[in-house]
């Protein structure tokens, strides 16, 4: 037999638990679903809830485990079993607006458990014993490993005891494994309808912050593309893009790229030229653009003798785009976006990347890019 704890633990409103899951906190609920004791709910897997005759203070409090049924001791006026089955190897005695009490180390196997009560009915009349005053209830919590089969009461001799007793006798029948797999059916169609009504109210906002208040096509919505971007600055654009071929979109890429390179200045640099002939050609990238941190810290290095080309406009532009991106860098990404598998996203992000290398002229690019591509008008 090993004596796991011996001391006072602290009870409120006439409880403490034995806690080995995570979700203990809705388990006291159906702990004592089914039970003739009302001292001891074991009910809930992996959980139990305990009563005191003192409703708050300090008790005595006693933890054994032994290797089989131990016999019970003429001291104990109040005796009650239950199956049980931690959670885990450690379980926590939980005082109720206190830290655990203690942790203890016992078997993950099906156990047996006997609680054992002394001087509840002394307890019960004093509502409140504060710490310094001697203890008036004791309990004894003992485990051993044992089949699981129904709690029962082995000695009953309080008033508090018997109160109990009759008042969990009293409780609805626990739910048949059919009402139970019911409840569970019925859960899980509400989660899902929460979920689907949830997405539901989050697509209706999208559309409207991003979209103009209709809807895109599912194809748009899970496209992992800057295509809200895009969309911001042409919608209609976007939409004639969703729907045109996988050739034509793959052309757009290459020519978005070209346009955004060669307003940034960058289609002129030595060793940038070969990646986009390759591209233009549908060859794989040479390097260094098989490196695409490489690439960047080319550019970010001493390689800057190209400036920025753009065509300035007097015209109002439709849409606010960053004033301080410097061109060569929202130009650049263009290229690896234009060999993505997927060619509308290709497209869409190769588009979106020469629409904010052209800034606020956007509008210009744009009406090139229709006439280059008639069936996008």
């Amino acid at each position: 037999m090993q004596i796991l704890f011996d001391g006072d633990v602290h009870t409120d409103y006439n409880q403490i638990y034995v806690e080995s899951r995570p979700d203990s906190d809705a388990a006291f609920e159906t702990a004592f679903n089914g039970q003739v004791n009302g001292l001891c709910g074991g009910a809930s897997p992996g959980f139990l809830y305990l009563s005191t005759g003192l409703h708050a203070g300090h008790v005595g409090f006693t933890v054994e485990l032994h290797e089989e049924a131990p016999p019970v001791d003429n001291f104990w006026e109040d005796v009650v079993e239950v199956p049980f089955r931690p959670g885990s190897e450690t379980l926590q005695v939980v005082q109720l607006f206190r830290e655990a009490a203690c942790s203890l180390a016992v078997p993950q196997v099906d156990l047996r458990v006997r609680y054992c009560a002394h001087g509840m009915d002394d307890a019960a009349p004093r509502h409140f014993v504060p710490d310094l005053e001697p203890i008036l209830d004791r309990y004894l919590l003992q485990f051993w490993p044992a089949p699981p089969r129904a709690d029962r009461v082995l000695r009953q001799t309080s008033a508090v005891a018997a109160h109990r007793h009759d008042w969990v006798r009293t409780l609805p029948p626990p739910p048949t494994p059919e009402e139970q797999a019911e409840a569970e059916r019925r859960r899980a169609e509400a989660e899902r309808q929460a979920q689907l009504e949830a997405q539901e109210s989050w697509e209706r906002m999208q559309a409207e912050m991003f979209w103009g208040g209709v809807r895109p096509s599912e194809r748009l919505r899970n496209l992992q593309a800057n295509v809200i971007g895009l969309a911001q600055l042409d919608r209609a654009l976007v939409d004639t893009l969703a729907e045109a071929d996988p050739d034509l979109q793959r052309s757009v890429a290459r020519w978005a790229t070209r346009r955004a390179w060669d307003a940034a200045g960058l289609s002129s640099l030595s060793w940038a030229a070969p990646a986009l002939a390759a591209l233009e050609h549908g060859e794989k990238l040479p390097a260094p653009f098989d490196d695409e941190l490489g690439v960047w810290r080319m550019l970010l290095g001493e390689d800057r003798e190209v400036q920025n080309v753009h065509v300035r406009t007097t015209g109002p532009p439709r849409i606010e785009l960053p004033t301080n991106v410097d061109p060569q860098f929202a130009a650049l990404p263009a290229i690896f976006a234009a060999v993505e598998a997927d060619p509308l996203r290709a497209a869409v992000d190769a588009l979106y990347a020469a629409a904010i290398t052209f800034g606020h002229e956007y509008p210009l690019l744009l009406g090139e890019l229709r006439r280059a591509f008639p069936a996008l008008a």
